[in-house]
């Protein structure tokens, strides 16, 4: 038997919670009984099976019987996009009291993404004609709307976790104070500088909140053409906003990108050459990450 790396062994238990496994509308290398199974061989512990389009815990469901038997188990929640009616709290309610452990606040819908994708992000194109309509958090009077409330409110109940999709910084503040008001203990902010459009302060004052900030590995691999940095600059993030409230997640799954596990390995052991300490290391792939999916409570 081959002896395990060291880079391995530092991200044995890992925890992914940004996992683009299908099936979905938009083009999948991998479902998420494959998902699972390539986790298994890094001793991946869990990951979050992400859709911008649906609730993925009726798939999970559906495939649990193939799912059972292997060590990584997989979790999965709803993105309140149009495609569910937006923030929709009878949908909420549903994916959760079935097991779901996340609710995404709009991504795809939300205004940040629009713009972006509008001046020329890119995104990839769906298999099936849909549209995107924008899904707002605020009313024309500027408050949040009651649905938001009703939302947190279900997400209070459960334990589970809210994640802020992809809406621009002042609407996460205002949500997340609202979250914490009603006893969300679990926020995250995924990819705080490529569509909402972050910096490293306004993450301070997310995680003054309780937040913790995800960076994704596709945007640091080498191996990801459109990749957005450098393993320096995630490492200039990791040391700003403190690897106590960061996460290292793949955003992984889609057609024609690295598999999850090759590229923890890649930007995790660029971040240990370039001095991240270890245990560091294992504080933002499993400690953080276990947490917000509530796996030891």
């Amino acid at each position: 038997m081959t002896r395990p790396t060291a880079i391995e062994r530092a991200l044995h238990g890992l925890v992914d919670l940004h996992c683009h496994s299908g099936p979905n509308p938009l083009p999948r290398r991998f479902d998420h009984v494959a998902a699972a199974e390539d986790g298994a061989r890094l001793g991946m512990r869990a990951l979050l099976a992400k859709s911008h389009h649906h609730n993925t815990v009726m798939d999970l469901l559906a495939m649990r019987d193939r799912l059972a038997p292997l060590p990584t188990k997989v979790y999965g929640g709803i993105a309140l996009n149009n495609q569910v009616g937006g923030v929709n709290p009878f949908a909420v309610e549903l994916s959760l009291r079935m097991g779901g452990k996340c609710v995404w606040f709009p991504t795809i819908s939300s205004s940040a993404h629009i713009d972006h994708h509008n001046s020329g992000g890119g995104f990839p194109t769906p298999t099936i004609p849909l549209s995107v309509e924008r899904v707002d958090v605020r009313g024309p009077d500027g408050a949040l709307l009651p649905a938001v409330g009703k939302v947190l409110d279900l997400v209070a109940e459960a334990g589970a976790l809210v994640s802020a999709g992809h809406l621009p910084p002042g609407d996460i503040l205002e949500v997340f104070a609202a979250a914490k008001d009603r006893g969300v203990r679990r926020l995250v902010v995924s990819h705080p500088n490529f569509v909402i459009g972050s910096d490293p302060a306004q993450c301070r004052e997310f995680t003054a909140l309780g937040a913790y900030i995800e960076h994704e590995t596709s945007m640091y691999d080498p191996e990801v053409a459109q990749r957005k940095g450098t393993p320096e600059q995630l490492l200039a993030w990791i040391e700003q906003v403190g690897p106590e409230h960061t996460v290292l997640a793949s955003d992984l799954g889609q057609a024609g990108r690295p598999m999850p596990v090759d590229s923890f390995i890649r930007v995790g052991g660029a971040l240990l050459d370039l001095g991240l300490p270890e245990k560091d290391l294992r504080t933002i792939v499993r400690a953080n990450p276990s947490y917000l999916l509530g796996l030891d409570d």
